[in-house]
């Protein structure tokens, strides 16, 4: 018989199939199972309302055959079957999807669930593939024809004899190069293995015959007898976790899946389900770890649900279901509504994927929410390995988060050394209190040890303790909470002293201006200016900043790459008025202006050490010590 062509710019097109639009090689045996799956499908339905269908559901199958030494793979169903015209359409035209007709023709039946709808699943065969051999008979039909294609140059469909009605695909597998070993898809693991990972709960068996050795019963021990045997095994599990009622899956059930599919050595902290129908048709089941992974806050760190289109797996990791503040997340959305045959690449673009996406991420929140709320404990286990993504969610895009996470995030405060909400911080606030302080250091012990912190606990005022990088930046993007500003303990306008220390320490500014202008330029560059206090209680002086940038800032964004120390905050030297060091300052600025320059420096190198940095010249110190101590 005549060959013909493909009912499209063939060569071209097919060529764009197999090496453009599938990432992998391997997903060839998903593409063919999901059709033979298709066609049970529409056999099965049929046979709902046509009695002269006699075949049980338990009688469905799909079978894989290998033969080594012809390089041969067959996959063969009893589904529906193709009579010579179908053959014609279906194959013969590519992108024409038998599949989605028939799922238009019951789209008002809510038990069709057809996988396919591009159509052109089937044509990926021929990545791994130089030959195709289709055999199909058609219910009803006492004719079986044979369509078969070595690829773009076009195809013929002859007669053929198949006694059983369904199709068998049979392909010619490609020889090895130096590249690709195609000869692994003829192997039992890797074909078991890809069954696992794409089609594991296609609904009806996918089953193999299996050789096996064993040992003959009663052979001798010294030199025991094997003999072969066979045996059918079905690969898939058919049955996903996420279809059964939850009142019928156990925690243990739950923990086993996730353990396997997510290769954790410890069961979740908290598991989610969720299933809607309408604008976004989907389910899924969602787990957030007991603890973060050994990579999770470096680069290598890949997020993504596992992707699911009526049970066949499309994605192993769609980045484009969670957003970054989500991405300790494990788990995976099926949704019927995402065509099985849609690309990665495609999928960026893909508008059911966005919306789908969107409620996800809607729906976490509202279960952190409620972790939160009803099991403390178990959250702040979480928070400890989780909370800094949350933070980094605040303050990324431009804040855009920073409404739907700021009653997630935890803070270390004054308040008996615990994890406190904002929303706890501001309802213990006393009614004067009308800012939330906080302070920033690399531990809390040492951010007690700021000379800043008594004169804020003596007012009664609660210190939140930041203590990770991109503390202070969330809180910055935040700005306020319950309108309640946040204010940083050591800037210099913190304003916590009376009306009298106020007029007091404007007063010894003003009547000290030349000496704290010779300390300043005495100390150098490092200080933006040089001020008496009335606010500090036994601490002879501080450092404080003026401007947006602090201290803590200034150190995270110099560590950046590229940096190279650029970042500077406006240091202010506050020296405590009612300290003994005032009037020796004073004193030394009248009598003494070397004596003073090295006071200053010390002064200066003291209040850097105690807010948790070094010295700008650690020896320059080491020696202004050792002389005044020898005077």
């Amino acid at each position: 018989m005549a060959k013909k062509q493909f009912k499209t710019e063939s060569k071209k097109l097919l060529d764009m199939m197999v090496n453009s639009i599938y990432t992998h090689k391997e997903i060839f045996l998903r593409e063919l199972i999901s059709n033979a799956s298709d066609a049970i499908d529409k056999l099965y339905f049929r046979s709902l309302t046509d009695d002269a269908i006699k075949t049980k559901r338990e009688d469905y199958e799909i079978r894989l055959t290998v033969n080594k030494d012809a390089r041969i793979l067959t996959i063969s169903d009893n589904g529906c079957g193709m009579d010579k015209n179908e053959l014609e359409t279906n194959l013969g035209t590519i992108a024409k999807s038998g599949s989605n007709e028939f799922k238009k023709a019951q789209e008002e039946n809510a038990d069709v669930d057809i996988i396919g709808q591009f159509g052109v699943g089937f044509y990926s065969a021929f990545m791994v593939a130089d030959k195709i051999t289709v055999e199909s008979r058609a219910f009803g039909s006492d004719e079986a024809f044979c369509w078969q294609s070595e690829g773009a140059d076009g195809y013929t469909i002859t007669p053929c004899d198949k006694a059983e009605v369904g199709t068998t695909i049979t392909l010619h597998i490609k020889p090895d190069t130096d590249d690709e070993k195609y000869s692994n898809y003829l192997e039992e693991y890797t074909l078991r293995s890809l069954v696992k990972k794409y089609s594991d709960y296609i609904r009806y068996p996918i089953r193999m015959e299996i050789t096996r050795s064993r040992r003959v019963e009663g052979s001798d021990n010294e030199n025991p007898e094997y003999e072969s045997y066979t045996e059918d095994e079905t690969f898939n599990s058919m049955i996903p976790i996420w279809k059964k009622p939850s009142s019928d899956v156990t925690d243990e059930e739950y923990a086993g899946f996730y353990r396997d599919k997510f290769f954790d050595y410890e069961a979740p902290l908290h598991v989610i389900r969720q299933k809607t129908e309408g604008t976004s048709t989907y389910e899924a089941l969602l787990f957030i770890p007991s603890h973060a992974p050994y990579d999770y806050y470096t680069r290598e760190y890949e997020k993504g649900l596992q992707l699911y289109s009526s049970g066949v797996l499309i994605m192993d990791k769609c980045a484009e279901l969670l957003p970054d503040h989500f991405s300790f997340v494990h788990g995976l959305v099926d949704s019927a509504d995402l065509s099985l045959n849609i690309s990665r690449e495609m999928l960026q673009h893909d508008r059911q994927l966005k919306l789908i996406a969107k409620s996800i991420e809607k729906k976490i929140a509202s279960e952190l929410k409620k972790l939160l709320e009803n099991e403390r404990e178990k959250y702040e286990k979480f928070f400890t390995e989780f909370g800094m993504q949350l933070k980094y969610g605040m303050y990324s895009d431009y804040g855009m988060h920073k409404d739907e996470l700021k009653d997630l995030v935890l803070f270390k405060s004054s308040f008996e050394d615990k994890y406190t909400t904002l929303a706890e911080y501001t309802g213990r606030m006393p009614e004067e209190q009308g800012k939330i302080y906080y302070a920033a250091g690399e531990t809390i012990e040492r951010i007690k040890m700021l000379p800043q912190t008594e004169a804020v606990k003596e007012h009664g005022y609660e210190i939140l303790y930041l203590t990770d990088d991109i503390d202070e930046f969330a809180l910055q993007v935040l700005h306020a909470y319950e309108e309640k500003e946040f204010v940083n303990i050591c800037k210099e306008n913190i304003d916590l002293t009376s009306d009298d220390d106020k007029e007091k320490q404007e007063t010894a500014n003003k009547e000290n201006e030349e000496l704290l202008k010779f300390m300043q330029e005495s100390i150098g560059e490092g200080v933006h200016a040089v001020k008496f206090t009335a606010s500090l209680k036994k601490h002879p002086a501080c450092l404080s900043t003026d401007g947006a940038l602090s201290l803590g800032m200034e150190k995270t964004l110099n560590r950046m790459p590229g940096a190279d120390g650029k970042m500077k905050a406006e240091a202010v030297l506050e020296i405590n008025l009612n300290h003994p060091i005032a009037e020796k300052l004073k004193t030394l600025f009248e009598n003494d202006k070397d004596t003073l320059a090295k006071y200053a420096k010390i002064l200066y190198a003291n209040a850097r050490l105690v807010s948790g940095f070094f010295p700008d010249d650690p020896t320059e110190l080491s020696m202004l010590v050792s002389e005044l101590m020898t005077e």
